[in-house]
């Protein structure tokens, strides 16, 4: 079954849940027989208020939305319906996720954004160019007619500022630029080039954590590419995480895992890889969370606000996307790939 239900006593223990309830939780049904099942939710009061409700027998049965904390640290929307559970005397809470359905809304968002940024990104890189170019000629041409050596600081500075405008520039047009070399691909290898990396950078107070599931397949992808993806995101929950880092209790979770039956791009897939970054870290401020993929912005004082506008960029010339969930002291960025042929 792909609803999820659980079977709750009149103060809310829980009597029974299945097997899918069991999965979305991440928790077994021994664990959770007898156990409070409000603290499982995000926001309790609409259960108490159908628990309060069945025992006061003041409806057969009540809808709301709520959040579940699930399997993986994330919260999972789904539509709830309550009713009397005759047997016991207690709920039968009815639980259907809306993340598919988020998922695909939220999925041709980013799709949609993409592509807007993308002949945005074309059409700026052509008004600048044109420019910067005339900008760092006369530069240097007057920088041959000065009359003191010491003025050329001054020409120096323009050049510089030309230069490194101009490869703000070549960033942004990186991943269209270039043709994929499409190959085989282990995404373990993949991660753990990515992590070595990163903690060459940062050699104490940062913990990287493996989780990987060992029967994923190779996918078929451009390798530097994907390398790309994954340290960007890494290197992004790195520097979130400096605070604990000077603390020394900073950790960022690669996980892997196959997802089955999965849309992307309105294609079916048989099979899809969830690669997951989280982190312990502050967590992205509300006011970013939608415009994270969006190129220049930037929650940093000293970034570029391109690592993960061309990682989304990356992973979509992959027909993926990538997702993210944040909260205090748990970020998680989420690549889903395809792994299988559409069907």
């Amino acid at each position: 079954m792909r609803t999820l239900v659980a079977v709750l006593a009149p103060d809310g223990t829980t009597l029974f849940v299945n097997a899918a309830l069991e999965d979305a939780l991440g928790l077994s049904r021994r664990a959770l027989r007898g156990a409070d099942f409000c603290p499982l939710l995000a926001d309790p009061a609409p259960l108490r208020q159908a628990l309060a409700g069945v025992r006061a027998q003041d409806f057969a049965a009540l809808h709301f939305t709520v959040e579940l904390h699930g399997a993986r640290g994330q919260l999972l929307p789904v539509q709830a319906t309550a009713s009397l559970h005759e047997p016991t005397g207690g709920v039968l809470l009815e639980l259907w996720p809306l993340h598919a359905q988020a998922r695909h809304e939220r999925e041709e968002q980013l799709r949609a954004q993409g592509e807007t940024h993308k002949e945005l990104i074309r059409n700026l890189a052509h008004e600048i160019r044109n420019p910067l170019g005339g900008i760092r000629g006369a530069a240097q041409l007057l920088e041959l007619e000065l009359p003191a050596p010491a003025l050329a600081d001054y020409t120096r500075v323009i050049i510089r500022e030309a230069d490194r405008l101009q490869s703000l520039v070549d960033r942004l047009l990186e991943p269209h630029r270039h043709p994929q070399h499409m190959a085989d691909v282990n995404i373990h290898e993949v991660c753990e080039h990515v992590r070595d990396l990163v903690l060459a950078e940062h050699p104490r107070g940062l913990e990287v954590v493996r989780d990987y599931d060992a029967s994923i397949p190779e996918l078929r992808g451009d390798r530097d590419q994907l390398v790309q993806v994954v340290l960007n995101i890494v290197r992004n929950a790195a520097q979130a995480l400096q605070a604990r880092i000077a603390a020394g209790d900073a950790r960022i979770e690669l996980r892997t895992r196959v997802a089955r039956q999965l849309t992307l791009g309105r294609q079916r897939h048989r099979l899809a890889l969830l690669l997951d970054v989280v982190d312990n870290g502050p967590g992205v401020p509300p006011h970013l969370q939608e415009r994270i993929f969006v190129p220049l912005v930037t929650g940093r004082a000293e970034g570029t606000g391109l690592g993960l506008t061309l990682a989304q960029a990356f992973v979509q010339r992959h027909g993926g996307i990538i997702e993210c969930e944040s909260r205090p002291g748990c970020t998680r960025f989420g690549v889903v790939l395809p792994l299988a042929t559409s069907s």
